[in-house]
């Protein structure tokens, strides 16, 4: 999750990956609930496995000032990169965005191909936590530096952003944010399961 501001330059960052890394999941489907800390807000995830790799189903609700409700359906593969992501808006606003990766980091959106997104690793959603965890798993245990296709909610608008993650023990981790929200700094504390339990000034896990 990255906050809002400017847009950045789209770079093709390095950084290394250990694909044997996996999450912990101690059983084959997963329930996780997080409340915001800053606003009133709630979401409701499941995601479990398929012959492809993972599937998530999520709907949360966000009742601050500016209040709105979303539903979003991520597809996984075996290595728990993003295959698809649809997020539906749930409340007055009737909007969807659908994304797709057509390359290791090219993409579609809406069905139209985006060449400004080219380079982008993973999706960031600004509204869960949930896209940490899976920043942090392509990394592995050293972290690293990526360019995130970060979609702002609501708008549902894509861009490139740029991220780095610093491990600072076990299953902690220091976020920065070094892209529409540059200087922008968090702790993220995992679960047993690799799961953001704790996201400074943000998000916990219920």
């Amino acid at each position: 999750m990255a906050r809002f501001g400017s847009p950045v330059e789209t770079v093709v960052p390095q950084f290394s990956h250990d694909p044997t890394q996996e999450f912990r999941m101690q059983s084959e489907k997963i329930l996780r609930r997080w409340r915001r800390v800053d606003e009133p807000g709630l979401e409701l995830m499941a995601l479990s496995r398929n012959a492809l790799g993972f599937s998530v189903r999520s709907t949360l609700i966000h009742a601050g000032e500016d209040s709105f409700g979303l539903r979003y359906r991520w597809d996984l593969d075996a290595s728990w990169r993003t295959r698809t992501l649809r997020i539906d808006r749930t409340d007055a606003m009737e909007k969807s965005l659908l994304i797709e990766r057509t390359g290791d980091t090219d993409w579609r959106v809406d069905g139209e191909t985006r060449p400004d997104l080219s380079g982008c690793h993973e999706v960031d959603v600004s509204a869960t936590p949930f896209c940490n965890s899976l920043a942090i798993q392509r990394m592995g245990e050293a972290g690293g530096e990526l360019l995130a296709l970060f979609v702002d909610a609501p708008a549902l608008t894509c861009q490139p952003s740029r991220q780095l993650y610093e491990p600072l023990g076990p299953r902690a981790w220091r976020y920065v944010d070094k892209g529409v929200s540059a200087g922008f700094t968090a702790r993220l504390d995992l679960d047993d399961e690799g799961f953001v339990a704790k996201y400074e000034h943000l998000f916990e896990a219920l």
